[in-house]
């Protein structure tokens, strides 16, 4: 039975952490930092004034638009649900969070569905970790399995805050973030999980924290993805 096999998608692919391009978002030093309230000072440099959004979370965001999520096994969709044109880290976070925990093996390859996630990460190469993403999408092989069984899934995002080691280090330096203008948003919600002889499937709570970038010229944009939930 396939039902399972929708863990190894949160999980990851396993194998050897490659240090490359990270000179922000390093995976075990980011889980270090984040206990020791100096996610901030890891992200940013120099500055002199902050980007300020509120940390107030919205309404719930909707999973994926219905055009990326057929009804039919054969059914291709007409596009992947792109970045939303915010200024909001909050906003943009569950947005984000959405699509990394929403997938459909009927409807695309897994090629596909990262070249998606590739499109919400920064253009600024030193702030974006695209293996952090990469992480969180099934091998190819796994992905034929879950193909095989018909293996989908929706997500929701029901709240959003940035955490309280990032609040107390900007609170503490606020000029610090100007210069990468990278948040840290922590974002929970539940993930749905259909395949061939169950329609309804399950439901999953999840959690990520988002690395994301709002300059103040500029919408938001995906950094990467902690490799721990900060609280």
């Amino acid at each position: 039975m396939q039902k399972r096999s929708s863990s190894a998608f949160h999980s990851g692919t396993s194998g050897g952490a490659l240090v490359r391009r990270r000179a922000l978002l390093g995976t075990a030093a980011l889980a270090v930092l984040v206990v020791c309230s100096g996610l901030l000072a890891y992200f940013t440099r120099d500055g002199r004034t902050v980007h300020h959004s509120t940390a107030t979370a919205g309404p719930a965001v909707s999973s994926v638009p219905s055009a990326s999520r057929p009804d039919s096994p054969g059914a291709r969709p007409s596009a992947f649900p792109g970045p939303p044109s915010t200024h909001d880290p909050i906003a943009f976070a569950k947005s984000a969070a959405v699509a990394l925990w929403s997938y459909d093996t009927r409807a695309s390859s897994q090629p596909e569905l990262v070249a998606s996630l590739h499109r919400w990460l920064t253009a600024e190469g030193q702030y974006a970790d695209a293996d952090s993403v990469d992480r969180l999408v099934p091998s190819p092989v796994l992905w034929g399995r879950m193909a095989d069984s018909g293996q989908f899934a929706t997500a929701t995002a029901d709240e959003a805050h940035f955490p309280e080691a990032f609040t107390r280090a900007l609170q503490a330096d606020p000029g610090g973030i100007t210069q990468a203008y990278v948040y840290a948003v922590t974002v929970s919600g539940k993930q749905s999980i259909s395949w061939n002889g169950a329609p309804q499937g399950g439901a999953e709570d999840h959690s990520a924290t988002l690395a994301v970038q709002c300059r103040p010229d500029r919408p938001c944009a995906l950094a990467g993805v902690l490799p721990a939930v900060a609280p």
